[in-house]
């Protein structure tokens, strides 16, 4: 190989990389709000850790993170606003990332 070629297999390396840290953090991310929305609900243990899932599982409805947005203000019936939800969730994202550093 050229050092071309292992320039190139680097660069594909750490992209892939790069994209699972995103999804693990998006996930996380998703789940923590999921969590927080939960508390808002007066959801506890279980049922809390039950209702995260569900907000994790929104994501894949598609592309970006405004189909968890919609479900979590959907299921907070006005006790939040999407705006409010949007900005949690960045907080949380911040959050989530900090973690899966840590763990790595």
């Amino acid at each position: 190989m050229t050092t071309f070629d292992d320039r190139e297999n680097a660069f594909e390396a750490k992209f892939a990389h790069d994209e699972e840290m995103n999804f693990k953090a998006d996930a996380r991310a998703n789940k923590l709000l999921g969590l927080w929305a939960a508390e808002t609900l007066g959801k506890t243990g279980a049922d809390a850790d039950e209702y995260a899932k569900t907000v994790v599982i929104a994501d894949f409805e598609e592309a970006g993170h405004e189909d968890v947005v919609r479900k979590v203000a959907a299921d907070l019936e006005g006790k939040s606003t999407a705006d409010e939800i949007r900005a949690k969730r960045a907080e949380l994202l911040a959050v989530a990332k900090d973690q899966i550093m840590k763990e790595a």
